[in-house]
């Protein structure tokens, strides 16, 4: 995940101060971050919860960027954190869902499409482990490198790797379970 020469000058002038570019370089990436939150959350008003929290550091944190991972890459990672954060306040307190009326959220990639539209693979995901979910969702959803996902999770490529293969075996056996 390269950035283009004009990402590049978006960055730029988002660390010198300007929320335009700031806001471009978001609608750049939006369509993949909602569909990590999304996925990992399972919930369009916990993935709008996340995002607002995840866009939010990333506009403060923007001047430590370093451009050692791509944009992309970074929000990423704050995305994930930022779900992973939801996830554990939301383990300990008791949420009503509205999920019944709301309307699903538009994830965007193909690889989302059809895990939406297949309600088997949406339950089977929700049965992993978040950690392998979102290995899973990085590498095969996103297109990931092993390296660049073990950045996103903070962790390195062999344990994403391993998770990966996990998640893999796990969603194997029960679409065979299934059949």
């Amino acid at each position: 995940m390269t950035e283009t020469a004009h990402q590049k000058r978006l960055i730029q002038q988002a660390q010198a101060g300007d929320p335009n570019a700031f806001t471009e370089l978001l609608q750049l990436h939006d369509k993949q971050m909602r569909s990590l939150a999304y996925n990992l959350l399972q919930s369009a008003t916990a993935m709008d919860d996340a995002l607002q929290d995840a866009y939010l550091k990333a506009y403060k944190g923007l001047g430590g960027f370093r451009q050692d991972a791509s944009f992309g890459t970074w929000l990423h990672r704050i995305v994930h954190n930022a779900c992973i954060d939801h996830l554990k306040r939301s383990s300990r307190r008791a949420e009503v869902s509205l999920e019944a009326v709301a309307d699903q959220a538009d994830t965007g990639t193909a690889f989302d499409q059809r895990i939406a539209h297949n309600n088997q693979m949406q339950q089977i995901l929700t049965t992993l482990p978040h950690d392998q979910r979102a290995a899973l969702l990085l590498v095969d959803g996103e297109g990931y490198s092993y390296g660049q996902a073990a950045y996103v999770l903070e962790t390195n490529a062999g344990t994403i790797a391993s998770r990966l293969n996990r998640a893999r075996t796990t969603v194997r056996a029960a679409l065979e379970t299934n059949r």
